[in-house]
């Protein structure tokens, strides 16, 4: 286990055999609520773990009981003025920017800038009863990590209004029949399913893990027609890269797990 940053208060574990990182947000006397010395320290961790080949999968969760409250109202100031632009202290930007898949293990509350954290990750396991609920508007806070404009893409413009507008929280099971959800589960099954997750996709191949997720990023941005052209590219890109080998190795990986499928 790695010696956690800030205090302890962003802890990460690498597991390289199995290809797994924790990366937790421990503040639980505070919800979770997060410093900039702690939106830092979560970004140096995201960018880490995406240089470290050893690591495929990384599940982001919070300590106690909640995943995370959003920022420290009482450190509000200094996290909303001065150098907000720097990407390099940006936990979103890092989560963005990051190749390797990202599960969010999820539980308690997930508050506005919580809730953008959740909004950055990949896929989403959560807690029943979880509630994500948007504040910005009740605390006059300005969103900037792409909650005014992500949800309303996953959940649909008039359900996201509502969620901003009214702050009503979006409960987790709500949000799993709109689709951005993945699993709901019992507590004591959440980072049990986060990591069943996590070893399905560590088990496959790195490289085109690492594509595929960027070709789905990259093709949200455009239109269908767009991203049909880019995925088509990039394809193409990808398969003149290969050599005689790799194919042939493909086709001996497709022969054996047919053969399997056939015994049984």
């Amino acid at each position: 286990m790695e010696k956690p940053t800030s205090e302890n208060l962003i802890m990460v574990t690498r597991e390289p055999t199995t290809g797994i990182a924790y990366v937790t947000i421990n503040r639980p006397k505070s919800l979770n609520s997060l410093t900039k010395p702690m939106m830092t320290s979560l970004a140096q961790a995201f960018k880490s773990l995406d240089a470290d080949d050893d690591i495929k999968v990384i599940i982001l969760s919070g300590s106690g009981r909640a995943f995370c409250s959003g920022v420290d109202l009482t450190a509000a100031e200094d996290v909303f003025k001065g150098d907000v632009k720097d990407a390099e202290k940006d936990p979103v930007v890092q989560m963005e920017r990051c190749r390797k898949p990202i599960i969010g293990a999820i539980s308690g509350f997930a508050v506005t800038a919580g809730f953008e954290i959740a909004l950055a990750c990949d896929m989403i396991v959560a807690v029943e009863g979880t509630k994500f609920i948007d504040t910005h508007a009740r605390f006059g806070i300005f969103p900037s990590w792409g909650l005014s404009q992500k949800l309303s893409r996953i959940i649909g413009p008039n359900k996201s209004r509502e969620v901003s507008l009214s702050c009503i929280p979006l409960t987790a099971e709500q949000a799993e029949n709109l689709g951005f959800v993945n699993y709901v589960v019992e507590g004591s099954e959440l980072m049990k399913k986060a990591q069943e997750i996590a070893v399905s996709i560590a088990k496959n191949n790195q490289d085109l893990v690492l594509r595929y997720k960027s070709v789905i990023k990259d093709g949200l941005k455009l239109n269908l027609g767009d991203a049909l052209a880019l995925e088509k590219a990039r394809a193409h890109n990808y398969y003149d890269g290969m050599t005689k080998e790799q194919f042939k190795k493909m086709q001996e990986f497709i022969a054996g797990r047919s053969s399997g499928r056939s015994k049984l």
